[in-house]
């Protein structure tokens, strides 16, 4: 395989098979460790939507990547509708190459772009499955960012113990920020751990950096043993606004 250097970036889209409508573009933090360092875990963190991704290079994802790929499947007779997600690097001369492909929602890349979705979400998923989504009104957006931050359990990657007792989300989402559970459970009528990322916080604002401060100030108030969380997420962003 080609070794590619860049930024990663999720671009996800939906299709009803005949149609690609791309999504707002957002950049995950795949590493464990703050500054990208660390083994790959599924995520700690996203922001919508990515700067790296311009009008322009969404046109030419959409026009040299996704068409082409629903092309691809048509050809060999696959009715796919849903969820279309390429994962992308942009090289450092400004071109998308593809790393991956998923049929279904990212995560944490999600729960930073459902956020800011206008549209309803049942409208848009329930013309990709009646073959209608190019009669679908242009999908729309609210103005600003959103950002999410993970928990995760101690030792994730690697191996972490669970039934750890959270604390703390009603108080985070009184500032404001969407908690979602990933790795969680009810026992006794208490939440507690059961996976190596245990939690998504997201935030929105006006800006990326609005969006990450209501992130951690919600995370702030949460509490497990052994939580873990990247204090920098957005560092490339928030570097270009110094």
């Amino acid at each position: 395989e080609e070794c590619v250097t860049g930024q990663e970036v999720s671009v996800l889209a939906v299709t009803d098979g005949l149609t690609v409508r791309p999504l707002l573009p957002a950049q995950d933090h795949k590493r464990i460790g703050e500054g990208d360092t660390g083994p790959n875990t599924g995520g700690m963190g996203a922001y919508a939507p990515a700067p790296i991704v311009t009008p322009e290079l969404s046109t030419r994802i959409e026009k040299e990547i996704l068409n082409p790929t629903l092309e691809a499947l048509k050809v060999r007779g696959i009715d796919y509708r849903g969820v279309l997600y390429a994962g992308l690097m942009i090289t450092p001369e400004g071109n998308p190459t593809v790393l991956e492909f998923n049929c279904r929602f990212g995560d944490p890349e999600t729960q930073a772009i459902l956020p800011l979705l206008e549209t309803p979400l049942d409208q848009v998923l329930l013309a990709c499955t009646q073959q209608r989504l190019a009669q679908l009104p242009t999908i729309t957006w609210k103005q600003g960012a959103a950002a999410c931050v993970i928990a995760a359990s101690k030792g994730y990657p690697g191996a972490y113990e669970k039934g750890k007792v959270i604390t703390g989300i009603e108080q985070a989402e009184q500032h404001g920020a969407v908690v979602c559970s990933a790795g969680t459970t009810l026992k006794q009528q208490e939440l507690v751990t059961s996976g190596g990322r245990v939690l998504g916080v997201t935030g929105t604002g006006e800006t990326i950096a609005q969006a990450l401060s209501v992130a951690y100030s919600a995370m702030d108030c949460i509490q497990f043993e052994g939580m873990y969380y990247r204090r920098d997420i957005g560092y490339r962003v928030l570097q270009d606004v110094d």
